[in-house]
């Protein structure tokens, strides 16, 4: 007789995002604004520099929390663009941002610790929090316009609550907390003993002026603070996997831990195409983006479907709440009916909308649109 499965896993769902791209692709014809993946290649001397260290034959291990090089690389970039402080011991290269949240939350939380997240949010916080055997305590911002109120986190703060996580620019909203936002929450947690994770991923994707603000500005939480980042969206790197962590040297001790025993260390032969990518300008993609956005903003206003600007990331989040009908039934039928495919709010917490992705190529958007245009017109006829 097999004997049970860790209960944590099992209580666990598989990816909304993915099971309806997954539908998308069973369903001849169906054009999917799911995922976020950018149409854009990884730039050539990305790639070049790849191929020159696999030629180089820089396929061995290498020490477990990325090439020294690379961590230096990391280092100097933050320095020069952020006027951050980190020391190479002090970063921890990972299976791109996913495994550096799951290394994080792994080596913070206890069973029955609270996780604080803002949401609408990406899915993968609950699910990562829940097999740490930790709570995830969402915090509703749509009433604040996706803003996080300072306010609303002191509330939520128990003697149980182990860490509060920020991503901006969101996922799916777009939403870009503002500098009043981050001084507010910055007042109520100073003095308070719980991490900040700080989901920075989309930071160069924001569409008001340089880069988003970050609450990892407040050096006096630095022990408290953990920096998750990724070459996957600015650098269009999806597949590679490839990002880091930065946190203060005691705590990396204790991630480098789970991250060495889980993944030993990301591919050697992608630290120098890491160090590269570094040297690109995502100028030219976000600017394609803000002109996807604009024109997928004009349409959804045509449509008659209310939607909060995005200020940064790929992604729209229009209320669908008009219709009657909950947001995995509207992606469903939206599937059948008229061959398009987005994901339901309610996989973000965030019941009454859908999100769609505009990282895609404009014909595609342009596609999605008209035949998300045709299913409204079907539901209001």
């Amino acid at each position: 007789m097999r004997p049970d499965m860790n209960d944590a896993v099992l209580g666990v769902k598989p990816s909304a995002i993915r099971v309806f791209s997954a539908l998308a692709n069973e369903t001849p014809g169906c054009i999917a604004l799911t995922l976020g993946e950018p149409d854009f290649d990884t730039p050539m001397p990305v790639r070049q520099a790849a191929i020159d260290s696999l030629i180089a034959n820089d396929t061995h291990y290498i020490q477990n929390n990325g090439h020294i090089r690379l961590r230096e690389a990391v280092c100097a970039f933050e320095r020069d663009r952020y006027g951050m402080d980190y020391a190479p011991d002090e970063v921890i290269v990972t299976s791109g941002a996913t495994e550096g949240l799951f290394a994080a939350l792994f080596s913070i939380i206890r069973p029955g610790d609270e996780v604080l997240v803002p949401t609408p949010a990406f899915g993968l916080y609950r699910s990562i929090i829940e097999l740490c055997r930790g709570v995830f305590r969402p915090i509703p911002t749509e009433e604040d316009g996706f803003q996080l109120s300072a306010e609303a986190v002191k509330r939520a703060l128990t003697p149980r609550t182990k860490a509060l996580i920020l991503n901006s620019p969101n996922n799916p909203t777009g939403c870009v907390y503002t500098e009043e936002t981050l001084k507010a929450l910055h007042d109520v947690l100073k003095d308070a003993p719980v991490f900040v994770i700080t989901d920075d991923v989309y930071r160069q994707l924001c569409y008001l002026g340089g880069d988003a603000p970050s609450f990892s500005i407040y050096r006096d939480m630095r022990d408290r603070l953990i920096v998750v980042q990724s070459f996957s969206k600015p650098y269009a790197m999806t597949g590679w996997r490839l990002g880091y962590l930065l946190c203060d040297r005691d705590v990396a001790l204790q991630i480098g831990k789970v991250h060495q025993f889980s993944v030993v260390s990301t591919a050697s032969f992608s630290q120098k195409a890491g160090i590269q990518a570094f040297s690109e300008d995502p100028t030219p993609m976000r600017e394609t983006y803000r002109a996807r956005r604009d024109y997928a903003l004009s349409r959804l206003d045509a449509m008659g479907l209310e939607c909060v600007a995005p200020q940064g990331a790929f992604y729209l989040f229009p209320s669908i709440a008009r219709f009657g009908m909950d947001s995995e039934t509207f992606c469903r039928r939206m599937i059948a009916e008229a061959g398009l495919a987005t994901t339901p709010g309610s996989c973000f917490g965030c019941e009454g909308h859908i999100r769609l992705t505009y990282c895609y190529s404009m014909d595609q958007l342009r596609e999605g649109l008209d035949r998300l245009a045709r299913f409204i017109h079907i539901l209001e006829s």
